[in-house]
């Protein structure tokens, strides 16, 4: 488990003496970081291309950063993983030109602004489990007889008698069900182009336990062997897949391990938010923090700073609360936790903090962050950039 005091070294303070001048609270990103980040996702990936999750990221420039200015490939990296529709026709309005949509979509208007744009046309692949979701968009795109581009999403999770070890996703699990649907699709003209399965219980859980370490084997073992007779179904039905896709930051070796894995995603393995502090394959190296200023002083040992109640989704706990990280040995009061207004933190640092000073944080979930800033520093040896985040851009999807 990654030390909190550990986490300043040269990022925070790289971070902390560029933004010096600015009054909190702001979010800012180590550069230098986040590159030897990304690197480091590429090299974990094994020679399999890295599909960015923009749900972890929701900052076009950072997507640019990775991907390139036309926010499509660049080194190991290739392609994006979108969120939501309206999202990704953003993204293709930008450059974008290969998005895999992560999720269903049921948004009837977005699907309309789908059918008349050749360009997203071409560049968006839409994600489906169900019939009704081919009933959906046929119904929205009306007269328009271009085959759109599906991907089956599978179910990956582990399951152990009554036990479902894993996410709650896709109906589809074995091969009848899958090929069943790409056959149903194929008929309806639609081109489905590949299959995608998250392993949420092995790429989104931490090492914790030796318990932990085993499920995770088991599953990996499991989904390997079921992934592929998926794969050899559905192609069976609808010939050479594009994608078989799969992966989290969490899991990259385990994925791509596996040859019938064309292409991994990943994207929170970018900022290293809290929760990916507990993984044995990787050392976390976070890029990406936010300072909270000091407001008042209701005793010596505790200094009450302003904001910060920045809770990432989830099941609620205190792995989804930010942690103060600098200066070192800062806790939340566990009467208070953070707060929309207020967050009050103790220690023996505490007495140190003047009122006007400074606490910074780290917060749990990865792209989440964005969503509670207009903007965002980058930085690096050069100084800083201010860049607007999806939210910056009026992106609420």
């Amino acid at each position: 488990m990654l030390r909190a005091a550990s986490v300043h070294d040269d990022a925070l303070d790289r971070v902390h003496a560029a933004t010096a001048d600015l009054d909190p609270p702001f979010a800012a990103v180590d550069l230098p970081t986040l590159r030897r980040n990304a690197d480091d996702l590429i090299r974990r990936a094994n020679g399999v291309p890295v599909r960015v999750a923009s749900k972890s990221v929701r900052c076009r420039a950072v997507l640019a950063e990775v991907l390139g200015p036309e926010l499509t490939t660049r080194g190991g990296f290739r392609g994006i993983m979108a969120y939501s529709l309206r999202e990704a026709l953003w993204l293709v309005e930008h450059g974008a030109r290969d998005i895999l949509m992560g999720y269903p979509t049921v948004d009837r208007a977005a699907l309309g602004k789908l059918a008349v744009s050749p360009d997203a046309v071409q560049a968006i692949t839409l994600m489906v489990d169900s019939a009704e979701h081919l009933d959906i968009i046929r119904t929205a795109l009306g007269k328009n007889t271009f085959r759109t581009k599906v991907c089956l999403d599978i179910d990956a999770s582990l399951r152990v008698g009554p036990l479902h070890l894993g996410v709650r996703r896709s109906p589809l699990r074995d091969p009848e069900a899958a090929s069943g649907l790409a056959r149903r699709a194929d008929a309806a003209g639609f081109d489905v182009v590949g299959v995608m399965f998250y392993e949420a219980q092995i790429a989104g859980l931490p090492d914790s336990s030796l318990p932990v370490r085993l499920v995770k084997g088991l599953s990996a073992r499991d989904l390997s062997s079921r992934r592929r007779a998926v794969v050899e179904a559905v192609r069976a039905v609808v010939g050479d897949l594009e994608l078989v896709n799969g992966g989290g930051t969490g899991s990259l070796e385990v994925t791509t391990a596996d040859r019938v894995v064309t292409e991994a995603t990943a994207g929170s393995g970018l900022y290293v938010p809290t929760l990916f502090d507990g993984y044995r394959a990787f050392t976390p190296n976070p890029s990406m923090f936010f300072a909270l200023p000091a407001v008042r002083k209701p005793s010596p040992s505790v200094t009450t700073l302003f904001g910060g109640g920045y809770i990432a989704s989830g099941p609620t706990g205190a792995s989804r609360v930010p942690r103060p990280v600098r200066p070192a040995g800062l806790k939340l009061l566990g009467t208070e936790g953070a707060g929309e207004v207020q967050t009050p933190v103790r220690g023996r640092a505490a007495a140190s903090i003047p009122v006007g000073g400074r606490v910074w944080f780290r917060h749990a979930k990865a792209g989440e962050l964005c969503e509670r800033f207009d903007r965002v520093y980058l930085v690096d040896e050069n100084g800083r950039t201010e860049v607007p985040t999806y939210r910056g851009e009026g992106g609420c999807w």
